[in-house]
Formats: C-alpha cells, structure tokens, sequence
C-alpha cells in the first residue's frame, strides 16, 4: 500500500526477497503536468511492471472495502505513504499487522513531511522507522529503526532518497523477522513528540529578518519541491525567484539588502549566499549570473 516515488523502492525489495505481493493499493490516477492528462501513481505504475493487481480505492472506511480487503488473504500488509487511512477492520484483517515504513526517528516528526521538517529544523540525524500500524496517527509500537546523519547540505531531494532505499532495505529485514516471530516492537515514548505537518505556501518565502543559518535550512528542506523563495522588482513588477542552492556567508546590512556581487543578501544574522536560484519559466542559473542578467547591484533590497 503506496503512492509516491518514496515507495516503489520497497515494493521492489520485497518482490526480489520473494514474497508474494497478492495487490496493491494506491491512490487513483489525477491530472497532472499543463495538459492536466491524467497520470498514474508511481506505484501503480510499477505495480504493473510486476503485473500485480492494483486496487485503487478511494476510501477504505466502507464493508465493500474492508471485505475486498480481508478476501486477499494477505499475512501482512506494508505501508509506505499510501495517503488514506486505514480504519480499524483494515489494520486487524492482516493476521500480522500492518507495517508502515516511517521516514523518521519516531515519535519525532510523525505526520507527513518528516523528510523536510527534519531538514528545516536543523536536525543533524533522521531515519527510517518501522512500525505496527494503529489507529493512532504514526503512534504504532516500532519494532526496526536506522539512522541516517543529515550532511550540512544536504537537501529534501537527496535526503529523500537515501531514505527511500534505507528503507526499503529494512523493510525486507523487518518482514524476515516478522516471519520467524522475531520482530520486537516496542511502544514509543511519551517524550520527545513532533509533528511534521503538510508545508503550508506561507512558510516557502524566505523572511530576511531571521538568521543566515535558519533560511539555509528553510531552502534546504523546500528543494526540489515547493521550493523557498523571495521577490524582486526586475523592472516589470514583482517577481518570484526561488533559491534551489545557497550557503551561509558573512555579511553585514539591513535584512534584504544585496551586500555584494556574489549573491549574498543579509540576514538577521550573517547573510545568505544564493548558489543556485530560477525565475519562473526559466532554466536554473548561478546567483552571480541571475544578478547579472537582472542588473542588480549591492545595495538592492529583495523581498
């Protein structure tokens, strides 16, 4: 049970480990790209690479559902961003459970973008949990973890598959010991629970006020996708830049003002050095070339 890029790694770990995947669930095909054709999950779309059935209910909270659902007979179901929820009849059909593949070190960042708020929080270390699904949102007993250190630069993208094949790897291992009755779970812990709610469109632009190093985290963890951005006059009113590279620099100066001609823009503390941005319908460049092609010069105040 999966939908996004994130999973199709697990699911082909545990076909090569030789377990016999009866279905698939995942969410429906939606309009996408400038035509808004329809186009399938990546899930589905391996799933009939295999030529595995693949379900695509819209809810799983109705009898027909929960009844296609036990007639798999299925020993255990694997989760990994399926982005429905399972009500109880579902979570209890598996005579083993439910495991969900959780891209945190839970009960830190339960919720659904643990990738990017561990990014935008500064955390020096994520990883991947494995755990018995419950009712409860990513409150299940955990019964594999691995770690992963977060590098300085690192961003979501990156981070996000590293995690993808960490996981995947565990989840063939998890599901080895499941079937030798070997899997220890353990609850979590009271202490030490965050929330990484859905990334709000407010919280993409980049607010010069606060300090060099959190907006360097900020566009780390917004890369590739929403993206952080600020706004600039480049002569035919506003326009949206987002920053897909940068780097903490010194620099001194009233919080947005561009202090030099290497791209670097103060901050409430230090400055920001953009490597990378993109303007909209236009090809990546370097800071230093984005602020010549805009005729920018030190001094200039960005939004």
């Amino acid at each position: 049970m999966g939908t996004p890029d994130f999973a199709v790694p697990t699911l082909g770990a545990i076909l090569g480990a030789g377990h016999d995947v009866v279905a698939v669930y995942t969410r429906g095909a939606r309009p996408a790209g400038r035509g808004l054709a329809e186009r399938r999950s990546p899930v589905e779309a391996a799933a009939e690479r295999f030529t595995i059935p693949v379900l695509t209910p819209k809810t799983l909270r109705d009898e027909e559902a929960a009844a296609a659902f036990r007639a798999h007979q299925a020993d255990v179901a694997v989760v990994v961003a399926y982005g429905l929820i399972l009500p109880k009849p579902i979570l209890e059909a598996p005579e083993l459970g439910c495991l969900n593949l959780h891209a945190s070190l839970l009960p830190r960042w339960r919720g659904a973008a643990p990738i990017q708020r561990a990014i935008m929080a500064g955390d020096q270390e994520t990883g991947i949990s494995i755990m018995r699904m419950e009712e409860g949102l990513d409150t299940g007993a955990v019964g594999l973890v691995e770690r992963l250190p977060i590098g300085k630069e690192a961003n979501a993208g990156e981070l996000h598959d590293r995690l993808a094949r960490l996981g995947a790897d565990a989840m063939v291992r998890a599901l080895a010991a499941l079937s030798r009755n070997s899997l220890v779970f353990t609850p979590q812990p009271a202490e030490g629970v965050t929330y990484a709610a859905k990334i709000g469109n407010d919280e993409a632009r980049l607010d010069w006020r606060l300090p060099a190093s959190r907006l360097h985290d900020l566009v780390r963890g917004l890369t590739p996708y929403p993206g952080a951005f600020f706004e600039a006059d480049l002569g035919k009113g506003r326009e949206r830049i987002k920053v897909l590279r940068s780097a903490v620099a010194e620099g001194k100066g009233e919080p947005g003002m561009l202090v030099d001609e290497l791209a670097a823009i103060a901050c409430g503390s230090r400055a920001l050095r953009l490597l990378m941005v993109q303007r909209a319908g236009r090809s990546p460049v370097s800071g230093e070339d984005f602020l010549r092609g805009a005729r920018l010069k030190p001094g200039a105040r960005l939004g």
